[in-house]
């Protein structure tokens, strides 16, 4: 990796980090700023299934190729193809690597559960809905959980197009965005319930997006899941990079 590359990294985790604890880059703090990076290994089966379904799901945006989402090309082909520039939202879809990366964080569970919130949730992360006809307990099978999936990454992806409107967008600013709706739920990202988000959206102020994608909180306590999907959510926004932040 040049030095170049390792200084501007350096800077985008040194402003990401203050960011996460209100302060300014550079500013000493008692939490340790260095991340072990580690993939989950206890969703290997859902990893897979969304890897197979990727076709299915959606596709590249245009001009983005597969090299481009393959690792260390993408970020370099995002800093330097005058080809690839911010999109509107409505002509993306979610990349092969944020499924991959919400699938690390949702898991795959067959038998209908409650989540951390008591919602009877089930696949990867779906919320059981009235008409889906499911109680706590019920199985269903690994097609069904890949329908659920693919229907509710559309519905995330027309709620990002809604909200964002014409602001443009890089596909990883795209994807973090994305998760926020798939995790949190659509409505969430609405004036009324996100104002800090609107605002920030609204005066095209991308690192002011990244700080107001922290949603933390389930059923009033904060959830350590939560808190580590945040701050992955506002890594992948502000650095494409889709890598889990949990320590090792």
């Amino acid at each position: 990796m040049s030095p170049v590359r390792d200084r501007r990294r350096s800077d985008q985790r040194a402003r990401l980090q203050a960011m996460r604890e209100g302060g300014q880059p550079g500013q000493t703090s008692g939490r340790t700023r260095k991340w072990r990076r580690r993939l989950l290994r206890r969703t290997p089966i859902a990893i897979a299934a969304v890897s197979a379904a990727a076709g299915s799901l959606g596709a590249y945006a245009p001009s983005q190729t597969a090299e481009d989402v393959g690792g260390w090309s993408y970020e370099t082909n995002l800093k330097t193809n005058p080809n690839y520039t911010r999109m509107n939202a409505a002509l993306l879809t979610t990349s092969e690597r944020m499924r991959k990366a919400l699938a690390q964080e949702e898991g795959m569970r067959l038998t209908v559960y409650r989540d951390v919130a008591g919602y009877p949730t089930v696949g990867i992360g779906h919320l059981v809905l009235p008409e889906d006809g499911l109680r706590v307990g019920d199985r269903i099978t690994r097609e069904q959980a890949m329908d659920f999936l693919a229907a509710d990454l559309a519905k995330a992806e027309r709620a990002v197009a809604d909200v964002v409107g014409n602001l443009k967008l890089y596909q990883h600013e795209f994807d973090a965005l994305v998760d926020l709706a798939y995790n949190v739920g659509e409505g969430t990202l609405s004036p009324a319930k996100s104002p800090a988000l609107n605002r920030a959206i609204a005066s095209a102020d991308y690192e002011g997006i990244a700080q107001e994608l922290d949603y933390r909180f389930a059923d009033g306590q904060v959830a350590g899941g939560l808190v580590h999907r945040s701050e992955r959510r506002a890594q992948i926004f502000l650095e494409a990079d889709y890598a889990d932040v949990r320590p090792g």
